[in-house]
């Protein structure tokens, strides 16, 4: 986990790998996941919502930080 998040943060963040991480809701319901991906210009973060109606995951952007990405789908 990354040092600068907060430990409500990390505690809805559950890794699936290097590069890849679930997140959670309070209830432990699945958001979405956070994937790192290598860029020309540099590290980015794509956040993918879960569309429990469709079963499917939505790209929602790709950030510079983690915790941005984590952000945009907790806000819903």
């Amino acid at each position: 986990m990354n040092a600068g998040m907060n430990t409500a943060a990390a505690a809805s963040l559950v890794a699936l790998g290097l590069d890849r991480w679930r997140v959670l809701d309070t209830a432990g319901g699945v958001i979405g996941v956070v994937d790192a991906l290598v860029r020309p210009e540099g590290l980015r973060y794509r956040a993918r919502r879960y569309r429990w109606s469709s079963r499917a995951f939505i790209d929602v952007g790709e950030f510079w930080r983690r915790e941005d990405a984590v952000a945009v789908l907790r806000r819903g």
